[in-house]
């Protein structure tokens, strides 16, 4: 029985050796190149800084094969990791620099130069950097760098004082004896910044006996549906997002091989590594899911191998699953989960197809609904989600009362509007913040925008609930239409065919592309701030006009 991640890190060399593990633009590294370069790294924390056992280092980093090498390698020394989006802005690395007190910063050197504007302002004394390409060989770094430039465009200058090349890390240690920390089963392995349920986002704390947990659970739900063998699964979702690190970890426990996207956007380059590596696995959302049955070069590929396609993040679109299925000949598999709960809590089964439904609990996980009241509801009947389980969060970081009102007696309460049928399956309806109450009825977004998605001229949709004095609230929607003549009446007339007059929305209005998060999830929020504002002006001027 492993204690820790350490010991589990050390576990996947034994077993698998030279076999193929992680691999990125064309380079692979083995399950003995992982261990070798990983002790390494934790050798040269222990015997090159200050850091201690405890000590938090922020990793910003996209997928590349640096990621899982330095995540194991500062595990391996006993330091708490902080994932960072290196999409950040430089006010935003600022605050979560400052309030997880990290004290190391690994970062590629593209978005290094958000972080040089701030660093001053924070704890961060020890800074290591690395290109995208430092692990391939020489002649081939030189190509990859310029196929970025090319891309991205020159990288703007920045100057960090003291910074080492991890590169030069790796290569210099070679010699050093590594120390493995003491016992670890239940202290902090990560800090996963995240919304929470509600409000700002707050650094959820995960143990090492957390997250071992849930690469367990994931490991037999894949058994139950046989498919406990190692698999080669393709990962555009980004390792800094605890859904798509925590399956890689779990596809890694039994020998699996991860091809790492590092731009998920690129869908030429993902189109190519799709064809070059044949996964078994594939992970996406619903907005990758979308992009890729559009793009002429995906849609052409071979799809033979590709046995399990696993979607998770945000809900997913009738219209999306089954035109992924009609693409690739492989059904979407659903999960749900929140970092709270490291993070997966329930996965249909493989195969079942699209049935609004993400499955029953994990094993050892427990589920319940929950009235306004505390009551527990019966079958059938809706509720918020709570959750009960080996892989529960310790806290958020530094916020006991915020602990305290979403964890009580082990349930975590998710913020979730969710219901469970006769077999224990969970269908998750929508957050009970995004909940619109229109003329006294509720009206959940994701149902709306499941119908409307359908429309074979649009692509996706987002809708949300703005503030009316005779009704409460109106509901509006935003939608990505595929024909540019569609028009407010065609979407409505859609919506008073398939849904009850008061989920009609009111307002429609089209745009090129909808705000989104690190993985691609509609920011519905993000949606209703614009639209208040643009609210708030039309009224200013009816006052002054």
């Amino acid at each position: 029985m492993l204690t820790g991640l350490t010991e589990f890190i050390s576990s996947l060399s034994q077993h698998y050796g030279d076999r193929p593990a992680v691999g990125s633009l064309g380079q692979s590294l083995s399950f003995t190149d992982l261990d070798i370069l990983s002790r390494r790294f934790a050798s040269w924390v222990q015997h090159h800084t200050d850091l201690k056992p405890g000590d938090r280092i922020a990793i910003q980093l996209p997928n590349c094969a640096q990621y899982p090498v330095v995540l194991f390698g500062a595990l391996r020394a006993g330091l708490v990791v902080v994932n960072i989006n290196p999409l950040l802005t430089p006010e935003e690395l600022e605050r979560q620099f400052n309030d997880a007190e990290a004290r190391a910063l690994i970062i590629c050197e593209a978005f290094a130069w958000r972080a040089s504007r701030v660093l001053k302002r924070t704890p961060i004394g020890c800074v290591i950097t690395t290109h995208i390409a430092d692990l391939h060989p020489r002649w081939r770094r030189w190509t990859i760098s310029s196929c970025v430039r090319l891309r991205r465009g020159a990288t703007p200058r920045y100057r960090i004082k003291g910074s080492r090349p991890l590169l030069r890390i790796l290569k210099a240690e070679s010699g050093r004896v590594w120390q493995q920390p003491g016992s670890e089963e239940r202290e902090l392995a990560l800090l996963q910044y995240t919304g929470g349920t509600t409000g700002p986002a707050k650094g959820v704390m995960l143990s090492h006996a957390s997250l071992l947990a849930n690469i367990e659970q994931i490991r037999s739900r894949l058994s139950e549906a046989g498919m406990d063998m190692p698999q080669v699964v393709m990962q555009p979702l980004p390792l800094y997002h605890l859904y798509s690190l925590t399956l890689v970890l779990a596809m890694l426990s039994q020998g699996g091989y991860i091809e790492l996207i590092p731009d998920p956007q690129d869908l030429k380059q993902l189109s190519r590594a799709f064809e070059r590596s044949k996964p078994t696995v594939f992970a996406g959302v619903n907005p990758l899911f979308i992009s890729l049955c559009q793009h002429a070069e995906f849609t052409q590929l071979d799809f033979s191998t590709l046995k399990l396609t696993i979607s998770g993040g945000m809900a997913m679109t009738e219209s999306a699953a089954r035109r992924w299925n009609e693409v690739t000949g492989c059904t979407i598999t659903e999960g749900y989960g929140l970092t709270e709960c490291s993070p997966v809590v329930s996965v249909a089964r493989p195969g079942a197809g699209h049935r609004g439904r993400v499955g029953q609990p994990l094993p050892g996980t427990e589920v319940r609904i929950v009235g306004d009241s505390g009551e527990l509801m019966p079958v059938g009947e809706s509720g918020e989600v709570q959750v009960r389980g080996p892989q529960m969060m310790l806290g958020y970081w530094r916020q006991a009362e915020e602990t305290a009102r979403v964890l009580r007696d082990g349930w975590l309460a998710t913020g979730d509007v969710g219901q469970l049928d006769d077999n224990g399956e969970l269908r998750i309806i929508d957050r009970r913040t995004d909940m619109i109450k229109t003329s006294g009825f509720s009206v959940y977004p994701s149902e709306l925008e499941n119908v409307i998605s359908a429309h074979p001229d649009i692509l996706e949709c987002a809708v949300i609930g703005l503030p009316d004095e005779e009704c409460g609230e109106t509901i509006k929607v935003y939608v990505v239409a595929n024909n540019p003549r569609l028009t407010m009446r065609e979407v409505r007339e859609y919506c008073r065919e398939r849904l009850t007059s008061y989920k009609v929305p009111r307002s429609v209005e089209f745009c090129r592309d909808l705000p989104r998060s690190s993985i691609g999830k509609v920011q519905r929020r993000e949606l209703r701030e614009i639209a208040l504002r643009e609210l708030r002006d039309v009224q200013r001027e009816r006052r002054f006009s």
